[in-house]
């Protein structure tokens, strides 16, 4: 059973960072990297969406009320990924939940906290 453990949230006020972290673990059937991890986030009252994602030859999509101040990144050989989140706004204020696909399986983490706040 492949497992995703994120890390890294928590309360930031407006302007800050964040870097949020998720590994996968477990048995992947004799892979050793996913294809593609990511992070989405849902707020109360809105639907879950994407965030940003990324390939493992360095692909990335990024919801556009992200870029410029997100970034994605992975260790291919931690199977990790990280959202670097800057310039924090009370809008990115969500549940952040990894993501990861492996051939045609979908995995997801257990969500991560955000809160942007004065």
């Amino acid at each position: 059973q492949v497992q995703l453990v994120e890390s890294g949230g928590g309360l930031v006020q407006p302007g800050g960072s964040l870097r949020l972290s998720c590994t996968a673990s477990g048995s992947m059937f004799g892979r050793n990297v996913m294809d593609v991890m990511g992070w989405y986030r849902q707020a109360p009252g809105k639907q879950r969406e994407l965030v940003a994602s990324m390939a493992y030859f360095d692909n990335k999509n990024y919801a556009d009320s992200v870029k410029g101040r997100f970034t994605i990144s992975r260790d291919n050989g931690k199977n990790t990924v990280y959202l670097q989140m800057n310039s924090l706004k009370p809008e990115d204020t969500a549940v952040y939940y990894c993501y990861a696909r492996l051939t045609l399986d979908n995995y997801w983490g257990q969500g991560t906290q955000v809160t942007v706040s004065s």
